[in-house]
């Protein structure tokens, strides 16, 4: 990937060294910056049941390495610190003070988990510093009025649940539907978005609830206990550990319903391919990112960028698992927002350029996709498009659909 007109054209303006666009006036920072650094925080699962998802952190790391390395951004050098919080909010709460008050970062980005990031958020709003591109599609991270420093980045799971919901009734019309969920926000946000989707009378059909606990060992009750209820339409609201657990037991047992996935355990790497790409056929989820694994994209020029990217900066890791997209697509914004930021770079205007996207091209998301934001609008992503497992890769089917449809 080259720091060049050629690849702002593609989106990624964003990791320019865009220096000399900026009127040179006087420098103004906030803690954690200098003439030569920005220092950026992050709590990342590295370990325990949602690990896989360290695949993001690994690969913004590797990304910022080569901002760094072709100069920086206006020629200030990333100091990126990701801490394993192990998916623990109460090690979310330990690192990110840490982080904030020992380490002083400027903000801190991409943290993953919607029960981690809710223990800290109060607390970052109360202390005003951005918590900038949640990694959880969560609801709560688009209410600029009551937390001004907290923002998404991801399509939102309600929008997400209320997609599936509806295309569930009518690909189904016989639908007894089951649901499957993570017993926590994440799994409650979904919920409350399936529940707008199906309706009232929708809501009539389903016939089984089921919960996991994140520390659980397996899913296989939960999914033995839909099978019973006599489920044909499933809604698999669960993270990668327990959706590959959950596939690979339906196909045990001989079960086969109509299948929804929830886009959080979409990766081919981290998830189909564990379960078994016979196991996965013709199972249904929702995208905003492109899966490299379909070679419809093969050619596409912020394909071959990223596939460079990978290949230099971040050989060990799986490219077919989703994270080293998600993870690479979310790093290209944030550099995007500290580009804009010029030499003002404090807390306060962080949080501003963030909420001034307009129109924004960002490599790996699919055709059509681009980030909006304003100070009331704090969903950048706003659409996703349906896609069906076939052979080893996502196919893309009907149209894009959007929050404003939900």
């Amino acid at each position: 990937m080259q720091i060049n007109r050629r690849t702002a054209l593609l989106g990624a303006a964003a990791i320019g060294v865009a220096g000399t666009r900026h009127a040179r006036a006087a420098k103004n920072y906030g803690p954690g910056v200098t003439d030569t650094e920005i220092k950026i925080g992050q709590t990342m699962p590295y370990s325990g049941n949602a690990s896989a998802y360290g695949v993001a952190g690994r690969t913004q790391a590797a990304f910022f390495r080569m901002i760094n390395d072709q100069g920086g951004i206006n020629g200030r050098k990333i100091n990126f610190i990701s801490l394993d919080d192990g998916y623990s909010p109460p090690k979310t709460v330990e690192l990110t003070r840490q982080l904030v008050e020992r380490d002083q970062v400027l903000l801190m980005f991409y943290s993953l988990g919607t029960q981690t990031n809710t223990a800290i958020h109060k607390y970052m709003n109360q202390k005003k510093v951005p918590q900038l591109f949640v990694a959880t599609g969560a609801s709560k991270w688009g209410n600029p009025k009551a937390y001004p420093w907290t923002m998404g980045w991801s399509p939102d799971y309600h929008t997400e649940g209320a997609i599936h919901a509806r295309a569930i009734l009518e690909a189904v019309p016989d639908a007894k539907i089951g649901i499957l969920r993570q017993n926590d926000d994440m799994g409650n946000d979904y919920l409350d978005g399936i529940k707008e989707g199906l309706g009232a009378d929708g809501w009539k059909r389903v016939v089984a609830d089921a919960t996991y606990e994140v520390t659980d060992p397996t899913v296989d009750s939960q999914i033995l206990q839909l099978r019973n209820a006599g489920v044909n339409a499933f809604l698999n609201v669960s993270t990668p550990k327990f959706a590959a657990q959950a596939i690979k037991k339906a196909a045990e047992i001989g079960w086969k319903p109509k299948h929804h996935l929830m886009s959080v355990s979409a990766s081919v790497g981290a998830v189909l391919r564990p379960a078994g790409f016979e196991n996965a056929q013709g199972i249904v989820t929702a995208q905003y990112a492109k899966d490299v694994s379909d070679p419809a994209w093969a050619n596409a020029p912020d394909y071959k960028e990223w596939k460079a990217f990978m290949d230099k900066w971040n050989p060990t890791i799986n490219p077919f698992e989703g994270s080293s997209v998600t993870g690479y697509a979310s790093a290209v914004t944030l550099v995007h927002v500290l580009t804009q930021c010029g030499d003002d770079l404090t807390r306060e205007n962080v949080m501003k350029q963030a909420a001034s996207m307009h129109q924004l091209a960002i490599p790996m998301l699919l055709p059509g996709i681009k980030l909006n934001t304003s100070p009331t609008d704090y969903y950048p992503i706003q659409s996703v498009q349906l896609a069906r497992f076939e052979t080893d890769h996502w196919v893309l089917f009907g149209e894009l659909q959007s929050r404003d449809v939900a």
